[in-house]
């Protein structure tokens, strides 16, 4: 077997072997540095499959959202209540080159302590500043957007980009608990009473509306009755007078049989009147026919 047969298949191999080290790939979600010898060579490298020498190491980082939560931490109020509160920082890549500088070749564990003790401040800061009550409404525990805006300003400085900072757990000591709860029974003792105190005053004004309609209707229904009785009274006196212009006689007969009845329908009545009188008359003619 001659030489070249047997250094061909081993050339080969050779190229082979440094082809393959001599490649490397990104995912899709994934930024990459490329260093020889410490330092960074070229530049930033996205998804895909890139060439490199045999002596250049690949760094590769993740671009998506990072999030570390921190538990634990004590602040102190405004008001003097100690709390136990947990929180959590989202970040995701900013500067590649940066990041990888500032966290000692892209620790991701040194990022997340510097995120760390910069948010820890701010935090430690607003909720000094504000009361209890203000901390536990605010899920960024009272910290305002100009903290916010800073702490990214400081993140940018690390090479990532700020994404949320908010508290996950408030813890309440005792004496905290009992104050709060009891800041609660007052505030929702005053609530319900600020209720009731409407709705008696909507009742009120219901029940003076009710009684305002139902007095305008009595009022429309007398003022009716009285118009109707009014046009029955007339046309009554109209039959009467046109009665009485037609028999008068016989209307003065029928008017004192109306008398008759209603003096003697009623049991008890004692009447003293003259046999002789008017009322009497057409009895007596009556009884004399």
């Amino acid at each position: 077997m001659s030489k070249s047969r047997v250094l061909a298949p081993l050339l080969v191999a050779i190229a082979a072997l440094l082809s393959w080290s001599s490649c490397f790939s990104v995912d899709e979600d994934q930024a990459a540095l490329r260093t020889r010898f410490g330092q960074v060579e070229g530049e930033v490298y996205g998804p895909g499959l890139h060439w490199r020498s045999p002596v250049d190491v690949v760094h590769r980082f993740d671009r998506r959202i990072l999030t570390r939560a921190y538990r634990g931490e004590s602040f102190v109020t405004r008001d003097q209540k100690v709390l136990g509160v947990d929180f959590y920082v989202k970040w995701r890549l900013l500067d590649v080159r940066r990041y990888y500088h500032a966290t000692r070749g892209g620790d991701e564990d040194v990022a997340a302590l510097s995120l760390a003790d910069l948010v820890r401040e701010r935090i430690k800061t607003a909720i000094a500043a504000a009361p209890l009550t203000a901390v536990i409404a605010d899920p960024r525990g009272s910290m305002s957007n100009a903290d916010f805006n800073a702490i990214g300003a400081a993140a940018a400085e690390l090479g990532v980009q700020l994404v949320d900072v908010e508290l996950q757990r408030i813890e309440l000591t005792d004496d905290a608990a009992n104050a709060l709860y009891q800041r609660m029974q007052q505030g929702l003792v005053a609530q319900a009473q600020q209720l009731r105190a409407s709705a008696a005053a909507d009742a009120e004004k219901i029940r003076a509306d009710a009684d305002r309609k139902r007095a305008e209707v009595l009022a429309d229904a007398t003022r009716e009755a009285q118009h109707i009785r009014g046009e029955a009274d007339a046309r009554a006196s109209a039959a009467y007078a046109k009665a009485y212009g037609r028999n008068p006689e016989f209307a003065a007969f029928y008017r004192s049989l109306q008398a008759y009845k209603n003096v003697y329908a009623r049991d008890g009545d004692v009447l003293v009147l003259s046999p002789e009188g008017e009322f009497f008359k057409y009895l007596h003619s009556a009884s004399g026919r």
